[in-house]
């Protein structure tokens, strides 16, 4: 483009017809019901709260020694007959209060760990009564009672619950030293192929969340940041494959929710672990949490960092015919180095107002940095064996990674039988920058120089803002039957600014920015019944969108608005047949929106010859899921799922059979239709020898009319196998291992090879169980690899990628402070986050 020339403009809006889909509906319209129905929300909370009062009962709890009995279980019995009538907590005050208590007669009963009982003498409330006070009780001792509470059991590595798998990872040998992106690859059902997207049962468009909070993030970005968190953080991995209206509706594969650890001990109490790893090169670890909790505040903190260097080779083959039929070889090698530098931390508290009343704050956030150096080598030929001319490019990326995110969080039981409203409020503040240099040079085939030296360089700063709000009420109506609903609203903002040069001396000289702004409003009702033997649950979700994307380039300036509003229903209906067999059915709708780098319409050149770009008229794809699931003796769990995707959002190779030069881009396919069958069943050999075995076999197919010129149909069966095996010979050991197979299977134009590797750890557990050592090694047999071809049309691709995969890893934790467990029958405040991120480590 000449310098002077007008900047062009290109607009698509709601009457474009380039635009897939617009509701009628306008914004501000929306807004309007959003707050209605959060204000209907609330009022109906407040005025279910506000029952009919006919009494107020109250009295103060006091030990041996007249000092305040805080957090005793309070029950208000029927002196008749000591049927239940009210429950309620002391405050560390030890008063306690019960409303709304009609006339009878009553007595008071109180226990807590490590004292008995108390009761008091009956009391009368006649009708018109207003306050009943009643006299102090006091709470003996009970010297058979134990003072510090030691947990002796633990709970299996993989559990199978009614609506969820849980992968218990705080104690697994194999959690220690790796980090959260290693553990999740570990996970049953999952897989991470070579571009770290996360697969479920085969099925791309898992939904990753943190503390029951949505990150929000491009897979690239996830992977970052997985990577930069710490496995001794974790508590535990819950998948689930069919979630509830509850749930925000994004995920067509399920959601992944990774639960990290808090505090539980009374006191002040931590923990520290250090560790190294070794695989092609070194690596090491370190995590410290500090925590107290005293009375109804509870504060807990932890920081981790670790440093390593990860080695992958990538060798990549295409075959490319031109509109003659003439067939031109690409045999390329790119040894990858990266080196990363991270750190992350996390700080709150929860503080309880009152027994009824929680309220909470958490900080957390991460600085990370990796520099990527790869020194890739292509070789250009009439075939494979034959050379004509060839090209190198030296490559180094400097990336950093900044985030800070905010929660605030409230949480109001309004009476003991469940009745409960929650708010929370979050802010995250992504900042990224990476800054590439490539280098070319480009041979004949006897070695000497073709043409001078190309040099290409970018900077890509990015940033990512992110505001939620949402608030969740719960009211019980009956014993058997519940009422749950909840609004939402998110807004994310992102903005990438990609600058390149082809002359090493010269500033910028093309210049891309791309700002994306998503607001989601939603709202929900579930409605829950309990019957005799079978419980059912319908739920509803709405959620309406409203996107602005902006592509600003050098000469051109693209414009794109969508409004759409969708709703998602669910049903769960679980059935007892006997005490031996129960079965489940469940469906579920879900959306997946376009991740906000694939919208970027803007080229990212790697070389010469290949370069990635965004589809900014990519649409949301939908998914109708249907599972049926039978459970045996509470142990065996099987279960049959199918679901039918529509717009799939798939990676799409492409080659310019004139220029030569292949790309990847994102396209919308018509529909992919799924099968899967589960089977998982734990089982005890011996005493010291237990293990589980969870099979998935699956069908995966894809359709799309006039795709690069034909029509795609193929699919492929495949299963996916993984064992875990857990040994406890002695007091104080434990090993582990663990052995995963996946077979080939098709997904979208890619055929993905075999993957199989075997994992093995043990662990001692010392100086009265405060410290443990851990040795582990990942893939013992090195046999991990990502293999994938592409043979669609001019498209004919070979890739094999290797990562360093087998390390072997040492890890040393001690615990320090109190390990006792406070006698306190409470709760603290919900974590119950969720937000919508995308952006950055």
């Amino acid at each position: 483009m000449l310098p002077g020339t007008p900047k062009k403009k290109y607009t698509c809006n709601s009457t474009s017809p380039d635009f897939y889909y617009h509701t009628t509906m306008n914004h501000n319209y929306l807004n309007k019901i959003f707050y209605t129905l959060l204000f209907l929300v609330l009022s109906m909370g407040l005025s279910m709260a506000q029952t009919k009062t006919s009494a107020k009962v109250s009295g103060l709890l006091v030990d041996a020694q007249g000092k305040p009995m805080e957090y005793a279980t309070v029950s208000l019995l029927n002196a008749k007959d000591s049927a239940i009538v009210k429950g309620s907590l002391s405050t560390d005050a030890g008063l306690y209060s019960l409303d709304h208590i009609n006339a009878g007669t009553y007595i008071i009963k109180a226990t807590a760990v490590g004292y008995t009982k108390a009761v008091s003498a009956a009391f009368t409330i006649a009708d018109g009564a207003n306050d009943i006070k009643v006299p102090d009780l006091k709470m003996q001792d009970n010297t058979q009672s134990l003072q510090t509470v030691t947990i002796t059991s633990s709970k299996p590595l993989i559990e199978r619950k009614i609506d969820r798998t849980v992968m218990n990872v705080e104690n697994s040998i194999l959690a220690a030293g790796n980090s959260a992106m290693d553990i999740l690859e570990r996970a049953p059902g999952v897989t991470i192929d070579k571009d770290d997207n996360i697969s479920l049962k085969g099925k791309q468009g898992v939904t990753v969340m943190i503390n029951d909070k949505l990150t929000y993030l491009s897979s690239a970005q996830l992977a970052t940041l997985l990577r930069a968190t710490d496995g001794t953080t974790i508590e535990s991995i819950e998948i689930i494959t069919n979630p509830s209206a509850k749930y925000d509706a994004s995920g067509n594969s399920g959601i992944i929710n990774i639960k990290l650890k808090k505090n539980k001990q009374a006191g002040t109490n931590g923990s520290l672990t250090v560790g190294g790893a070794y695989g092609d090169s070194g690596k090491d670890n370190e995590n410290f949490s500090l925590n107290h909790k005293e009375g109804g505040l509870n504060i807990f903190s932890s920081f981790s960092h670790n440093d390593g260097v990860r080695d992958q080779n990538i060798q990549l083959q295409r075959i490319i015919t031109d509109t003659l039929g003439n067939k031109t070889y690409f045999n390329q090698y790119s040894p990858l180095t990266s080196t990363t530098h991270n750190n992350s931390y996390r700080i709150g508290a929860d503080y309880d107002l009152s027994s009824k009343n929680t309220i909470g704050f958490v900080i957390n956030g991460y600085f990370n940095t990796e520099v990527d150096g790869n020194n890739n080598r292509t070789y250009i030929g009439r075939n494979f064996n034959t050379v004509d001319s060839s090209l190198r490019t030296v490559s180094s990326v400097h990336q950093t990674y900044q985030n800070i995110a905010l929660n605030l969080n409230d949480l109001y039981k309004i009476d003991t039988a469940g009745q409960q409203i929650s708010a929370d409020l979050d802010y995250s503040k992504f900042n990224n920058n990476s800054t590439a240099q490539y280098l070319t040079n480009f041979f004949l085939a006897n070695g000497s120089q073709q043409h001078p030296d190309a040099f290409l360089g970018n900077n890509t700063p990015s940033s990512i803002d992110i505001h939620t709000a949402k608030v969740d009420y719960t009211k019980p109506i009956t014993k058997s039957l519940k009422f749950e609903s909840g609004v939402k609203f998110s807004d994310v903002k992102t903005d990438n600014d990609l600058k390149e040069t082809l002359v090493a001396t010269n500033p910028y000289l093309t210049t891309n920015h791309f700002v994306y702004d998503e607001m989601v409003d939603a709202g929900y009702v579930n409605l829950s019944k309990d019957y005799k033997n079978t419980s059912v649950q319908l739920g509803l979700r709405a959620e309406y969108t409203t996107s602005k994307a902006v592509g600003d380039s050098s000469n051109v300036t693209q414009t794109i608005n969508r409004n759409y509003l969708n709703l998602f229903p669910s049903v769960f209906i679980h059935h007892t047949i006997n005490p031996k067999n129960e079965v489940g059915v469940s469906y579920s709708r879900r959306i997946d929106r376009p991740q906000y780098d694939n919208l970027n319409p803007f080229i990212y050149n790697l070389d010469p010859y290949t370069y990635v770009k965004g589809n900014p008229y990519l649409k949301p794809q939908y998914t109708n899921s249907f599972e049926l699931n039978y459970t045996y003796n509470k142990n065996i769990d099987v279960s049959l799922n199918y679901g039918r995707t529509t717009d799939v959002i798939t990676e799409v190779p492409g080659t310019d059979p004139v220029t030569k030069v292949a790309f990847i881009t994102n396209e919308n396919l018509q529909v992919q239709d799924s099968y899967s069958l589960d089977i998982f069943t734990p089982y005890t050999i011996v005493k010291w020898w237990e293990g589980n075995v969870d099979a998935n076999g699956f069908y995966l197919g894809f359709k799309s009319n006039a795709l690069e010129g034909a029509n795609l149909d193929r699919g492929q069966w495949a299963y996916h196998i993984r064992t875990t095996q857990t040994f406890t010979p002695l007091a104080g050991y434990k090993a582990e291992l663990t052995a995963n197979y996946q077979s080939e299977l098709t997904y979208g134009l890619y055929s993905v090879k075999a993957r199989y590797s075997t994992d093995a750890g043990i662990s001692h557990s010392f100086a009265n169980k405060k410290a443990s050592i851990k040795l582990s090694m990942s893939d013992i047999f090195n046999t991990l690899t990502n293999d994938v071809t592409s043979n669609y049309q001019s498209n004919d691709i070979d890739i094999h990628q290797k990562r360093e995969t087998r390390i072997t890893r040492l890890t040393l934790t001690y615990n320090f402070g109190s390990n006792k467990i406070k006698a306190r029958n409470h709760q603290t405040g919900s974590e119950d986050e969720k937000g919508r991120v995308k952006g950055s480590n």
